[in-house]
C-alpha cells in the first residue's frame, strides 16, 4: 500500500505539471486558453485563478521550450504518499472498529465513519501536507504560516465538495484493505489539484520579495 500510495502520488503531480506545462507553452506563443473553447482550461479553471505567470515574467530565451520537469517535487510527492499510507490505513482501520457495518445498519455506520473522516482526518490531512510540503521545499515557520493563511481554507473547502460523496461509497462498499488503494486512485485528481494549488502559491511568493521592516519609533 506504501508503494502503490507512492505511485499514485507521483501519477498525480506528473498530470499537475504537464498541465502548467501546456499552459505555460501556450502563455509562451501568446496565447492565453478560453476556459469557453479549451477542454483542459474548463476542468481546471478555478484551480488556476492563481497563476502567477505571464509573458513578462517567462525565461526569454525558452520562449519556445516547455518547463523542465521538476523531479525534485515529484519526489517529494512520492515519499509524501509513501509515509502517508500507514497514517491513512490505521485511520480507516480504526474506523472500521468503531462503527461496524452490518447489513440492518449499513448507511448509518457509513456516514458516521464519512462524518469523522471529513471533521477530524481531513483538516488534519491538508494541515500536514502544506506544512510537511513547505518544510521539505525549505520553508520555515514563517512560509509554513503563509501557506496556510492563503491556501488551507480554499482547499478545506474544496475538499468538502468532492470527499464526502467519494467516502461514502469507500465505507459502504469497499473491504478495508481495498480502502486505502480506492482512495488514492480517486486521489489522482486530487492529489494533481493539491500540487497545482501548492505551486502556484509557492511560485506567487516567489515573484514577490521580502520587503525590509520599518519601525516608526
Amino acid at each position: 500500500m506504501m508503494v502503490t500510495n507512492a505511485v499514485l502520488g507521483g501519477i498525480a503531480d506528473t498530470v499537475a505539471q504537464t498541465i502548467t506545462s501546456i499552459r505555460e507553452r501556450a502563455l509562451r506563443k501568446g496565447y492565453s486558453p478560453n476556459p469557453k473553447d479549451d477542454p483542459i482550461a474548463i476542468e481546471i479553471h478555478e484551480l488556476d485563478r492563481k497563476n502567477p505567470f505571464n509573458e513578462r515574467e517567462l525565461i526569454p530565451d525558452s520562449k519556445s521550450l516547455p518547463p523542465p520537469f521538476d523531479f525534485e517535487r515529484l519526489t517529494r510527492f512520492m515519499a509524501y504518499g509513501f509515509c502517508m499510507a500507514p497514517v491513512q490505513f490505521k485511520w480507516f482501520r480504526f474506523l472500521e472498529k468503531s462503527f461496524p457495518i452490518s447489513k440492518t445498519n449499513a448507511f448509518g455506520q457509513a456516514m458516521k465513519r464519512v462524518a469523522f473522516d471529513q471533521l477530524i482526518f481531513a483538516p488534519f490531512g491538508l494541515a500536514t501536507f502544506f506544512t510537511v510540503m513547505t518544510v521539505a521545499e525549505g520553508g520555515g515557520r514563517r512560509a509554513v504560516t503563509s501557506k496556510l493563511r492563503d491556501m488551507y481554507v480554499p482547499t478545506l473547502k474544496a475538499n468538502y465538495v468532492l470527499w464526502p460523496a467519494v467516502q461514502v461509497v469507500n465505507f459502504r462498499l469497499m473491504p478495508v484493505q481495498f480502502q486505502l488503494p480506492f482512495v488514492s486512485t480517486v486521489g489522482i485528481a486530487w492529489t494533481a489539484y493539491l500540487s497545482l494549488t501548492n505551486a502556484a502559491e509557492d511560485a506567487q511568493n516567489d515573484r514577490i520579495p521580502d520587503l525590509p521592516e520599518v519601525r516608526l519609533d
